[in-house]
């Protein structure tokens, strides 16, 4: 066995119930992780990274996006449709026209300490 997964073992049967308690008090109820672990699931594909990213600081309309992307204008739109809805992204019409942004100062933030957080890694 590797060093790594022997230290990834608790080889006793001791319960830290103050420690415990703590940590019960401070988390957060199951719906609200369970929808973290939804919205975390739409940045677990690298399409939908891509497009965040591209639209991090500039509106684009699908046909920009496909055009940077290198990807249809109906896979564009299927994955701005997700996320929309995971409320990541918002639309801006503009005459027939609709410009895509980050929804908030949040994504970007979430973006940006993904990129950090792998970039101590290397």
């Amino acid at each position: 066995m590797d060093r790594e997964t022997a230290n990834d073992r608790c080889d006793c049967d001791v319960i830290h119930e103050e420690a415990v308690g703590r940590v019960r008090a401070r988390l957060p109820d199951e719906e609200a992780l369970c929808d973290l672990a939804d919205l975390y699931k739409v940045f677990g594909d690298s399409t939908r990274i891509r497009i965040l990213s591209a639209v991090d600081g500039d509106e684009l309309c699908v046909c920009d996006i496909a055009a940077l992307l290198g990807m249809s204008k109906s896979a564009i739109s299927h994955q701005l449709r997700l996320l929309r809805q995971a409320g990541l992204v918002r639309g801006r019409r503009d005459g027939k026209i609709v410009f895509y942004s980050l929804a908030d100062e949040h994504v970007h933030g979430i973006l940006d300490l993904g990129l950090v957080h792998l970039s101590e890694l290397r």
